[in-house]
């Protein structure tokens, strides 16, 4: 457990205290406020005094807060210094009666303008910009430098070997291995051909339509003819 540390504004702090508490009390009973209603003075007045406190430690330009907090103190004060003999307990003034009678309300809107009053939210601190980087060091030029290379003799070609005679194309044999079925087939698309252009069907057009070879295709269209 936490142990409460004694020392000398603490004890100052508790008899002050006790004083004004006791004060307060004799001058609320003075005034006409007997039994717990003189108790209840002294309970007001420090709870207006430690609420205004409060408050201006969270906002320290409240005027509103040092108001209450003056008029606490003042409430405080003013029953120490009239309990000290300047003021006659036995036959109380009026407009004192009227004070005392009239501070619980005066107490009570003190406390509620204090508790209902928003706080200033702290401004926010300019946001620091940011540093610019460190500008890279310029590159130093580079000087050009020309490489020559020594010319290289050019590597000598083979010679070409000499043309001999073109091969003659061997033509397939035109009968021999056109199946009839196959040419009965490519002699209607042949006249189908013919009918839809006007002009004799080509070796690569019946290779296209048929799906033969080249040579067989070519063997079918000399037999169209």
């Amino acid at each position: 457990m936490p142990r409460i540390r004694i020392d000398a504004v603490l004890v100052q702090a508790v008899i002050a205290g006790a004083l004004s508490f006791a004060h307060l009390h004799d001058l609320a009973e003075a005034a006409g406020q007997d039994g717990w209603k003189a108790w209840a003075y002294p309970v007001s007045v420090d709870l207006l005094l430690v609420a205004a406190w409060r408050r201006m430690r969270t906002t320290a330009d409240n005027r509103a807060a040092w108001a209450w907090f003056v008029i606490a103190l003042a409430a405080s004060l003013g029953a120490n210094v009239a309990t000290a003999g300047l003021l006659d307990l036995g036959d109380v003034p009026a407009w004192l009666r009227i004070l005392v009678a009239g501070w619980p309300a005066l107490a009570f809107l003190g406390g509620t303008l204090l508790v209902h009053t928003p706080t200033t939210a702290p401004a926010e601190p300019d946001p620091v910009p940011a540093a610019a980087p460190p500008a890279a060091p310029a590159a130093e030029p580079v000087p050009d430098v020309t490489v020559e290379r020594a010319s290289e003799p050019a590597p000598e070609l083979p010679p070409a070997p000499a043309a001999g005679p073109a091969p003659v194309p061997v033509p397939a044999p035109a009968s021999a291995a056109v199946p009839p079925a196959l040419l009965d087939h490519a002699r209607k698309l042949a006249d189908a051909h013919r009918t839809a252009t006007g002009a004799r069907i080509d070796s690569a057009t019946l290779r296209a339509r048929l799906g033969v070879p080249a040579p067989l295709a070519d063997a079918i269209n000399a037999q169209l003819a």
